[in-house]
Order: C-alpha cells, then sequence, then structure tokens
C-alpha cells in the first residue's frame, strides 16, 4: 500500500469540467406504463495523461444502465474529467500515478454523480444514488495484482 500525505504535495485544481455526456431512454414512453423494479449495472474507469510538465487530465467514465425486465430504461455514461497540476519534485512516478488515479478522481465522482442524476431527472426517471467508490482500495487492489503477475 502507498503512502504518503496529500496535504505535502504542491497540488492544484485548474479546471474540471464534463468532457462527453450522454443519456439514452430507448423505451420511453412504453417504459412508463410498466412497474419499476429496475435493476441498475454500474462501470467506472479511470483514465490520465500529461499535458505538459506537472499538469495532467485526469478523466473519470462513469456507466449507469437501468434495466426493466428485459427492457433498458436508460443509459447514462459521462466523461468528467479535469485538469489538475502536481508538482513532480516532490513524489516519484509511482506516487503521481497513485495521486492521479485515486485523489483525482475522488474530487470528480460527485461532479459525476451529480451530472448523471440530473439527467435520469430530466427523463423523468427515480432519481438514483451512487455510493462512493474507494478509489484507493481499487488501485492498491490493481497494484497488488500486477506486482504479483510480474514475479
Amino acid at each position: 500500500m502507498l503512502n504518503y500525505n496529500a496535504n505535502e504535495i504542491e497540488f492544484q485544481i485548474m479546471r474540471i469540467y464534463v468532457k462527453d455526456i450522454s443519456l439514452e431512454a430507448p423505451n420511453i414512453p412504453q417504459i412508463f406504463h410498466k412497474d419499476w423494479n429496475s435493476k441498475l449495472e454500474f462501470s467506472i474507469n479511470t483514465s490520465f495523461c500529461q499535458l505538459s510538465e506537472g499538469v495532467f487530465e485526469v478523466v473519470l467514465n462513469v456507466t449507469v444502465t437501468c434495466h426493466l425486465d428485459k427492457d433498458i430504461a436508460f443509459l447514462c455514461e459521462i466523461k468528467q474529467a479535469g485538469i489538475f497540476s502536481i508538482n513532480k519534485n516532490k513524489i516519484d512516478d509511482l506516487q503521481i500515478t497513485h495521486f492521479l488515479s485515486t485523489y483525482c478522481p475522488n474530487m470528480l465522482f460527485p461532479y459525476a454523480s451529480e451530472c448523471i442524476n440530473n439527467l435520469v431527472a430530466r427523463a423523468s426517471f427515480p432519481l438514483i444514488h451512487l455510493l462512493p467508490i474507494d478509489f484507493y482500495e481499487i488501485f492498491n487492489k490493481n497494484l497488488q495484482k500486477d506486482l504479483k503477475n510480474t514475479y
């Protein structure tokens, strides 16, 4: 497990924005006549790239699909992004990767969740509650898996 104090890193949020967003509701209005016994599927992933020295774009991709029986009620996708500045002199590359894969997506997630709920509400579906994601645990599990595959 990687440890560092995020307060010791020279870090700045330069911009937070929606890079791509969509809502598909292929079975409206017929879907409104069904009993609302929905099943949600949720997927999430993150990516990042360096834009310039110490400046990175982090993109959080979230997809929520709602099914009623065999029909899709809605499919909502968002790419919530941010540009972050990090002083690379104080931490090594693995720590930067950890920071960009955990701390930054953790900051972006509430924005993505709010956008998804806004779109879902505008299509007149019941609001959904996306539980917080433990990006630290996901990163550490992937790191341990990668280390096992290396040796």
